[in-house]
């Protein structure tokens, strides 16, 4: 079985979360800047077999495109033409920065630990991806 691979894409910074092969478990993977973004999926798709590629979909509670949604589209398609040969699913990432706050405050980790941009859009991902895992019945 592939692996399913997350992106929490930003402007400046991209949070990845992958699962394992079995597709069981969601674990974070890095962070990237955003400009070295498709030269890390290059090499990472060389050595891990790969079914699916998740897009965090930014939306605002009304469930409407949010405002950083216009950097996710031409993103989306510059990865469905780089890699057209990997499923590129979208899904809703509404919350997943808060999420990822509480988790690092539940996890015990300090204040500057928090603050960390890195860790927030990693855990972000991570989130999308077990999101997404559920709801595909995983």
């Amino acid at each position: 079985m592939a692996r399913i691979l997350a992106i929490d894409y930003g402007s400046k910074r991209v949070g990845l979360a992958v699962t394992d092969p079995l597709q069981i478990i969601a674990s974070g993977l890095t962070t990237v800047h955003s400009k070295d973004l498709i030269s890390y999926l290059e090499n990472y798709l060389k050595k891990e077999n790969v079914e699916c590629i998740v897009v965090g979909e930014p939306k605002t509670l009304q469930n409407e495109a949010s405002d950083s949604a216009r950097y996710i589209e031409p993103f989306v398609t510059h990865l469905t033409r780089k890699f057209p040969h990997i499923k590129i699913a979208r899904f809703d990432e509404r919350f997943t920065s808060t999420m990822a706050h509480q988790t690092m405050l539940m996890g015990g980790l300090n204040k500057k630990a928090r603050a960390n941009k890195d860790t927030v859009d990693m855990i972000s991902a991570t989130i999308i991806l077990q999101d997404y895992l559920t709801f595909i019945g995983k």
